[in-house]
């Protein structure tokens, strides 16, 4: 890799002016997991790095009861797997986070790192000049696209690789992003970017921006969620498909439901159809089966993901009659 300067700021607003210059030139690093591994592949050559670890305040978990959870950008994977309260209230991030890498990657990663990596697209990790590294095209379009997206697609047709990132939209959470001495808190829905809205970029942060926390809403205690993961292979990897519900129930019936998906399209993919399909479905089998067969009904995938669509619905299938128990 090159040469670089290495940056260790005292507070944020020190932080957000070392990195106000452009994504090619100064970056952050928190974790590195993902970061160093560009640098080695010279797919990021920053002329500068800026250390977040140190900052302080990013590296809490706080529940208010009635207000919900905050996570510091800073805090680990591992952390959140094992924080006891996620495990009780938002299980579906507990199991995402335990999903994440291996557990030495999950010891050193961030919340903020996951959720803001970068995608995992063979073309765009390998020697090939793609429309993500600015380059005039994609060549998943007609080359190996086995893993590409199938849904939200075009220009390019990344997937989105982070498993924390669909819990999170799946919980309705919000991002708190700073920059010089603001602060604002954005839907995480709108944090991530299609590539028809910008092709080198995964989410809406601009040079000098910081991720600084996560906030999730408080559930109530009819609440019930979880995540279901399919892989390639048994040993940790990114996900085939993956599926994230949060839903209340009221008797035999859903009263409301959120399901998110990933491996299926560039940004985590909020299903919109299926979960507001949730309010008031009996929560027996044949409806379940009913309800999952039209899931990604707009998909339309490449030459070797076709394969994804079944996957999907019977993924969310599978987690929705396991969640009515």
């Amino acid at each position: 890799m090159n040469n670089f300067e290495y940056i260790q700021p005292e507070t944020l607003k020190q932080a957000s002016q070392a990195l106000g210059k452009d994504w090619h030139t100064s970056l952050p690093f928190a974790g590195g997991t993902d970061l160093l591994g560009l640098m080695k592949d010279r797919i990021e050559s920053p002329q500068q790095l800026v250390n977040l670890k140190s900052l302080v305040g990013l590296d809490k978990i706080t529940y208010t009861p009635g207000k919900g959870l905050t996570i510091g950008a800073l805090v680990t994977i591992t952390e959140i797997a094992d924080d006891a309260k996620i495990n009780e209230k938002y299980s579906v991030l507990a199991q995402a986070a335990k999903e994440v890498a291996s557990p030495q990657l999950r010891n050193i990663g961030t919340i903020g790192g996951n959720i803001c990596q970068r995608p995992r697209c063979w073309y765009f990790r390998g020697e090939f000049h793609c429309l993500r590294k600015g380059g005039d095209f994609c060549y998943a379009v007609e080359g190996r696209n086995k893993f590409h997206c199938i849904v939200g697609g075009g220009p390019c047709f990344i997937v989105h690789p982070s498993d924390t990132a669909v819990a999170l939209t799946a919980l309705n959470a919000k991002v708190a992003i700073f920059s010089g001495k603001k602060s604002r808190t954005v839907p995480i829905k709108e944090f991530f970017v299609l590539p028809d809205q910008n092709v080198e970029r995964e989410n809406i942060l601009r040079p000098g921006e910081i991720l600084t926390e996560i906030q999730i809403p408080d559930v109530n205690p009819d609440t019930k969620s979880g995540y279901l993961k399919v892989k390639e292979r048994g040993a940790w990897d990114f996900a085939v498909v993956s599926v994230a519900a949060v839903v209340q129930k009221n008797g035999m019936s859903f009263q409301s439901g959120s399901v998110a998906l990933g491996g299926v399209a560039p940004i985590p993919w909020f299903e919109k159809e299926i979960s507001s399909y949730l309010s008031n479905l009996k929560a027996n089998q044949d409806a379940i089966e009913d309800l999952s067969k039209k899931a990604l009904s707009d998909a339309e995938p490449l030459e070797n993901n076709a394969y994804k669509l079944p996957l999907t619905q019977n993924l969310i299938k599978k987690l929705l009659i396991k969640l009515t128990s």
